[in-house]
């Protein structure tokens, strides 16, 4: 005999939204709460909400499998529960590691990293941060080198500054050119002292690979290392001096640039970084040079893969994990002072600059 009796209201509520896309009203109404208490409860701000309404709401979002309306929730915190990074690239291992530890320290407090490429482009960096400031998360943290002669800086000081008031923490893992929080790796003291160890093992006769003098962090590091050679009266050839992409296809071509002009007896030639000198190395090979042997290479940063080629390569390491741990914490320790955090580098000499 069939029953004739009618399921209670909320039940057919409950049936009905699970049909479409449940919404916080739905929620409540399926809990038997405001819409205001079920939105604390999903907010994860229960301090003053009854323990039989907070099971009620959790219950009954389950049975709903309902979703959170992200950008609602931005509007009413003020923030979401992302921290947002933007990396120069991503074909560096570099920046992959620098991601690794951001996410660490992100994933500790409970946010998601979102990622962002501004390909070395101060345009797209100043455009990523506008649209970043619409989607409201809770750190923006730009890594990467400042560019000298931008028409785009206070633009983006502007953008960023309008972040921060608006409760966003900003932090910079670069040189200490903008006034927000900046962790600052020491590339000028690192390529200092890599040129006081190679003289030590013997090396007189330099070439160098550069990025473009625009580039604050190959310009640093260059700079440490003539001035090093300068301790010991050493100078380096201006046609020896090389300007490519701060890449390794970059490295490529200076290694290629190099050959093609003769390197006379020049003993070892340093790169602005180590996948500059990967690219070297092979533009090396590729003339019949033994990297190592015929000629010495060394770079900076010291990533995975500098322990990969062969020979080893001479490198300047920088605790790159470490770097975007210190920077997400930074950001997300809501300190309002502009600080630098300096960061120490230290020479790892290999098989790719023997003692002479």
């Amino acid at each position: 005999m069939e029953d004739g009796s009618a399921a209670p209201p909320q039940q057919h509520e409950g049936a009905a939204a699970a049909q479409r896309q449940a919404t916080l009203h739905d929620v409540a109404r399926t809990a038997g709460v405001s819409q205001a208490t079920a939105s604390r409860v999903l907010n994860g701000s229960i301090r003053n909400v009854r323990q039989e309404n907070v099971a009620q709401v959790l219950a009954a979002a389950a049975e709903l499998d309902y979703t959170p309306h992200l950008s609602a929730q931005a509007i009413a915190r003020g923030t979401t529960n992302t921290a947002a990074l933007v990396v120069s690239g991503v074909d560096d291992p570099y920046f992959s590691t620098v991601a690794g530890g951001a996410t660490q320290a992100a994933e500790a407090a409970g946010l998601i990293v979102t990622m962002a490429v501004a390909d070395r482009s101060p345009e797209r960096e100043l455009q990523i941060v506008r649209t970043l400031r619409g989607m409201r998360p809770r750190a923006i943290i730009l890594t990467g080198s400042r560019i000298d002669g931008t028409d785009t800086r206070a633009a983006l000081i502007e953008e960023l500054d309008a972040y921060r008031r608006a409760g966003g923490s900003v932090v910079l893992i670069s040189q200490y050119d903008l006034p927000f929080c900046t962790v600052s790796i020491d590339n000028y003291g690192g390529a200092r002292q890599l040129a006081r160890e190679l003289v030590g093992l013997g090396y007189r006769r330099f070439a160098v690979v550069r990025a473009s003098a625009a580039l604050r962090t190959s310009r640093d590091r260059c700079e440490g290392f003539v001035d090093g050679l300068r301790e010991f009266g050493i100078g380096v050839e201006a046609r020896l001096v090389v300007e490519a992409e701060f890449s390794r296809r970059g490295g490529l071509a200076a290694g290629r640039e190099l050959v093609r002009q003769g390197l006379g007896d020049t003993e070892l030639v340093i790169a602005a970084n180590d996948v500059m000198a990967i690219g070297v190395m092979t533009a090396f090979r590729d003339a019949g040079l033994v990297p190592g042997r015929d000629i010495a290479v060394a770079g900076f940063g010291d990533i995975g893969p500098a322990v990969d080629v062969v020979p080893a390569l001479t490198s300047v390491a920088v605790p790159l994990r470490q770097v975007g741990l210190c920077a997400m914490e930074l950001a997300l320790s809501n300190d309002d002072v502009s600080r630098v955090v300096p960061i120490s580098t230290n020479v790892v000499l290999r098989d790719s600059t023997p003692r002479r």
